[in-house]
């Protein structure tokens, strides 16, 4: 079951007009716009978890963040804020259960490609919300990663913006195709690597390693969108007593780290138990514990 709200106001300047729900059914996307001919836009998933919202702020600032990157108009945020509201209320109100999680997709297209110039198109905007598998079980028993590369050096955003690296796109065929060739070499997930040897992040998640004490991420100077989850996992491991860092990470460090996971909106956090067919030891003690700690601190 899913509910579907049209964000009808999704960029500045445009006529307010309240989200409202809608069939789920209901064609939104004509065959000229954008974001579904040529990926032209951006998403964001909201998790919610046992009935309440995790992240939803940091998830709009990215959504506007991304907008910025694309060239996009600004997104109306308290537009996109009820809409994503309102997709989750309804949802939940129409279970007869409180799902372990549910997520709230928010799409964002350029608009209409024949009026993509002169006057721009207006933009598409629209939250689904729907009930996710229940993570529990991947949560505590972890997953297989291979490491692939991106083919470009740490830090190209920088020296090619229009690489828009740091924006989550509608562009997903790259991360699709690395996780399909990942499943043909038994693998479940994938942890992107630079050219010149360094960790980037997984398609669909934010990397952590723990070394003695210490929890790490990649920089997100690098080229890294900057994870929702993973600053929830941060506040989770600190409460914890650990030390937590953005930096640098090579894949010879990756490869020798005392535990790694994956974050993200829908799982939280995953431990890595085995990455490039080499067994990885997990901590299922702290897992659990950081995992219990972002839980606590949903909205």
């Amino acid at each position: 079951m899913s509910t579907l709200v049209l964000c009808e106001s999704p960029a500045l300047g445009m006529p307010a007009v309240e989200p409202r729900v809608i069939d789920p059914a209901t064609p939104l996307a004509s065959a000229t716009d954008l974001g579904l001919t040529r990926g032209d836009g951006i998403f964001e998933s909201v998790g919610v978890h046992h009935g309440r919202m995790h992240d939803l702020e940091p998830h709009l600032e990215r959504l506007a963040q991304s907008a910025r990157l694309m060239d996009m108009p600004a997104p109306d945020l308290d537009s996109w804020r009820k809409a994503v509201e309102l997709a989750v209320a309804e949802l939940l109100a129409s279970l007869s259960h409180i799902p372990v999680t549910v997520l709230c997709k928010l799409v964002y297209t350029r608009g209409l490609e024949a009026a993509s110039s002169t006057p721009p198109g207006a933009p598409l905007g629209f939250a689904l919300a729907y009930e996710f598998p229940d993570p529990t079980g991947p949560r505590m028993a972890g997953t297989s990663a291979v490491t692939l590369t991106r083919g470009y050096p740490l830090g190209i955003g920088q020296e090619a913006p229009w690489l828009t690296v740091g924006a989550k796109t509608l562009s997903y065929s790259v991360n699709m195709a690395a996780l399909r060739h990942a499943a043909k070499k038994g693998a479940e997930e994938v942890v992107f690597t630079t050219s010149d040897g360094y960790v980037l992040e997984a398609p669909r998640s934010t990397v952590l390693i723990r070394n003695g004490d210490t929890v790490t991420t990649p920089a997100i100077e690098g080229g890294l969108l900057h994870g929702t989850a993973q600053r929830s996992a941060f506040d989770a491991f600190e409460a914890l007593g650990l030390k937590c860092e953005y930096r640098d990470i090579t894949v010879e460090e990756l490869a020798e780290a005392e535990a790694v996971w994956l974050t993200d909106s829908a799982f939280l956090l995953r431990p890595l138990h085995t990455l490039d067919g080499r067994h990885l030891a997990v901590d299922s003690h702290l897992t659990a514990s950081a995992i219990g700690r972002m839980l606590a601190d949903a909205q």
